[in-house]
């Protein structure tokens, strides 16, 4: 039986789904950051300063980020079409992808109005995400299986934080 494989565009609509929520990011985060905190600190007064001194972030530091973030995903994308979408990096990604989009507009929820990528999350994330969830199930590839399903819920946490920090340690001024 010939392997079945999906189309690259499957694989690289995820680097473009991704740009267009990023770049909602990009022109939304720092300001954003700034002008909820004072919000956010009354609404959860028991969080500890620390967590809200993380949120201050310049344009510079949320740039950074995101590009580390994005070379992430541009690498996963590769090997979603290197692979015909067979790729277990690819499937995580994209499986993080679309839970990212779902905790936009949990977010938003709970914040009670915007937040950044929110605008794209249900008009570009969500669907690109399930597209290609049933595009790979149609080839016969699971998205939401074995290894995919438990890592990807670990791994979109983990490379954001990273991405800030490296970014935070990148973006400091030097002293």
């Amino acid at each position: 039986m010939a392997e079945t494989r999906v189309s690259k565009a499957v694989a690289w609509g995820l680097l473009a789904a991704w740009v267009a929520n990023d770049l909602e990011e990009l022109v939304t985060m720092a300001g954003w950051a700034r002008s909820a905190g004072p919000r956010l600190r009354e609404r959860f007064p028991r969080v500890p300063e620390r967590v809200w001194a993380r949120m201050d972030l310049s344009q510079r530091e949320a740039g950074v980020a995101i590009g580390l973030v994005g070379a992430v995903v541009a690498a996963a994308s590769a090997d979603g079409a290197r692979t015909g979408g067979r790729s277990p990096f690819f499937r995580t990604v994209l499986a993080g992808f679309g839970l990212h989009g779902v905790a936009h507009m949990a977010q938003s929820l709970a914040y009670r109005g915007y937040t950044p990528g929110v605008a794209t999350a249900p008009t570009v994330v969500v669907p690109y995400s399930l597209w290609a969830a049933r595009r790979l199930r149609a080839a016969g590839i699971g998205i939401c299986a074995g290894r995919v399903s438990a890592v990807a819920p670990v791994m979109l946490p983990a490379v954001v934080a990273g991405a800030h920090v490296l970014a935070r340690r990148i973006t400091r001024p030097r002293g």
